[in-house]
């Protein structure tokens, strides 16, 4: 298939149908290692298509809400060591910080011929600072849908599919591929592109640090405090900055495209639009260059194990999400958000 000119073989359920995935893992016992951010979308969407799914977890919230997710203790809800004692796919979809932490305990129960599944390529990519390093007697696997868990699934229940990356590290079997693929269509992706263990942590840190997270709270936050600044009410600064963006406009580009969104908007907006994105994408491009640079060499991976292993890191970090709830952006975004039509 062509992207802006660039050829990429892309799979679907067109290629690899469901009945296919269905039959590549019929004698394959699927244990979901962790019910935190991707785990129970992916395990629901497996369990729902047909497969054989169980799930590890550890005692306390999550796993009730495992519970109540329907999964039955002693039946197809487990600790971890159970359940990867009890799988041949090992579907590690613990938090990195949990990875590292589990791996000791985990890999005694990677026995030959098993599968080690991941939605994420940082344990494998930087193995030299998270101790990761399976053996080579197991197949090592990845899917990575591209958005939330909560996402995947709400998707799912849609009929739509989310998007995903898919990577062979390791096939010991000579079945690898195939696996993955079959566990690619089985959690419910739309299509999947090929990548490598490295190519999606890399891309994946840059994108949580850049356009995705950090960089686009760092654009509306600038915007909002310049009009703030400058005698805009916070109604006013929310709703030119964030509002409109992401009520009106995204739906459509992401539709349409932004070149439809510049054709279809005022010769004012027109005008200003093209005549900024160059400073813009001049101001912000020397920046993307420095945080790819700080991912790929090792340093964000370094900086996220360092401050995961901290014992008030949980501490640490409610007292910034705090922050950033609790400042007067984020604060008329509630209100706001009451005001909407659905809401009345």
């Amino acid at each position: 298939m062509n992207f802006g000119g660039v050829e990429e073989t892309v799979i679907t359920s067109k290629e690899f149908s469901l009945e296919k995935a269905r039959e590549v893992l019929k004698n394959e016992t699927i244990a979901v290692i962790g019910c935190g951010v991707q785990g129970p979308g992916q395990a629901q969407n497996l369990r729902d298509n047909g497969f054989n799914v169980i799930v590890g977890q550890r005692q306390g919230k999550t796993y009730e809400k495992a519970v109540k997710d329907g999964w039955v203790p002693g039946e197809t809800l487990f600790s971890i060591e159970e359940a990867a004692a009890k799988g041949t796919v090992i579907m590690c979809l613990l938090s990195d910080a949990a990875v590292i932490s589990v791996w000791p305990t985990l890999k005694q129960y990677l026995t030959p011929g098993k599968a080690l599944y991941f939605s994420h390529g940082f344990a494998i990519t930087w193995n030299d600072r998270t101790g990761v390093v399976p053996s080579k007697d197991i197949d090592v696997i990845m899917v990575a849908p591209k958005g939330s868990g909560t996402s995947l699934r709400t998707m799912f229940l849609e009929g739509r599919g989310l998007n995903s990356s898919y990577a062979v590290y390791q096939d010991a079997t000579g079945k690898a591929l195939e696996k993955t693929l079959a566990l690619g269509i089985g959690i419910g992706s739309g299509y999947m592109f090929e990548t490598t263990f490295i190519r999606e942590a890399t891309s994946d840190l840059t994108g949580e640090r850049g356009s995705l997270m950090g960089g686009i709270q760092g654009l509306l936050l600038a915007q909002y405090e310049v009009l703030r600044e400058n005698g805009h009410s916070p109604s006013e600064a929310f709703n030119e900055t964030v509002e409109e963006l992401t009520q009106s406009l995204m739906p459509l580009f992401a539709k349409n495209g932004m070149d439809w969104m510049y054709a279809n908007c005022s010769t004012t907006a027109q005008r200003g639009a093209l005549d900024w994105m160059g400073p813009f994408h001049d101001a912000i491009k020397p920046v993307v260059e420095k945080l790819y640079a700080n991912v790929k060499c090792g340093n964000e991976a370094q900086i996220s194990i360092d401050s995961n292993s901290q014992p008030d890191y949980r501490e640490k970090l409610e007292k910034e999400l705090k922050a950033l709830r609790e400042s007067e952006m984020w604060r008329t975004a509630e209100t706001v958000r009451q005001l909407r039509p659905e809401n009345n």
